[in-house]
């Protein structure tokens, strides 16, 4: 869309509320198919151009809605807000901070392992149990010797097949789920819960690079 019209709704007016810290994945987690920021770009210089020039119909007060698997195109209708606090009650007046969405709050946030640290205490033969929280088709692209696949979409499930008097190391990709999947652990009776910093992608960095990067 083109938030950049005098009369026309701003980016508040779509998104009224951050989201709170933890609900939006990072960058490493969520990802994207590398042809789809060029799909947009061409579209987004489109508007740019067609602001600059005065021709043509500009997205403003229009969401372009991409389906790329399918190759569709839509446009949804977005109003101004009277109630928005940017351009409506201008309670807003000036850029501001906003919290650091992809953390988790400091006050719920599982004790991370180093990737280095892990490895060392898995050559020793130490009695932890290794599960991996992310789904079947990234187990299939790589994993770590003994862990377990317990997908965080799946976890409950999962419950009742762990042991709650034994360590417990969490991973995924890059941290984000193992931590939300810590979180639900340690709420349903598990104390000693330890969350892979930097998720699998860090520990083929760090330890194992023949590990495949995805």
């Amino acid at each position: 869309s083109v938030f950049a019209t005098p009369d026309g709704p701003c980016y508040r007016c779509l998104y009224p509320r951050p989201p709170p810290p933890g609900e939006v994945p990072s960058c490493a987690e969520g990802g994207v198919l590398g042809v789809l920021p060029g799909l947009l770009g061409v579209v987004q210089a489109t508007e740019a151009l067609k602001l600059v020039t005065g021709i043509g119909e500009p997205l403003a007060g229009r969401l372009l809605l991409v389906d790329a698997l399918g190759m569709r195109f839509r446009t949804l209708p977005v109003r101004r807000d009277p109630r928005c606090p940017a351009c409506g009650t201008r309670e807003i007046r000036a850029p501001r901070e906003e919290a650091f969405a992809c953390e988790a709050p400091a006050a719920e946030v599982v004790p991370e392992i180093a990737p280095g640290e892990l490895a060392a205490r898995l050559a020793r033969g130490d009695a932890l149990d290794l599960l991996d929280v992310r789904e079947p088709h990234e187990w299939e692209i790589a994993r770590l010797p003994g862990a377990r696949l317990a997908p965080l979409s799946r976890l409950d499930q999962e419950l009742g097949r762990l042991d709650p008097s034994r360590e417990v190391v969490v991973y995924c990709k890059g941290g984000v789920r193992s931590q939300k999947a810590g979180l639900r652990l340690r709420a349903a009776g598990f104390p000693r819960v330890l969350s892979l910093a930097g998720g699998i992608l860090r520990y083929g960095a760090d330890v194992d690079p023949t590990l495949p990067r995805y």
